[in-house]
């Protein structure tokens, strides 16, 4: 066990907020319900949500590390 204070965990659960961000983006539909622009022959439609699987291991990523969550054993 680590011995942590306690603004220094409230501090790190602001970070967690940001995962809600790749889950909310892509259920909002009717923003990205459209053909056009392509990108390498793939609609908007596709190319967008697979651009947010990327931000969304990105966006995991930086919060993992911000977290301090690479201590753990």
């Amino acid at each position: 066990m680590t011995d942590r204070t306690t603004p220094q965990i409230s501090r790190r659960r602001w970070w967690y907020l940001l995962l809600i961000i790749p889950f909310i983006v892509p259920l909002w539909v009717p923003f990205y319900n459209s053909a056009s622009p392509e990108l390498a022959g793939f609609p908007f439609f596709y190319w967008y949500q697979l651009l947010w699987v990327i931000i969304g291991a990105i966006i995991t990523a930086i919060v993992y590390f911000a977290t301090g969550r690479s201590d753990l054993r």
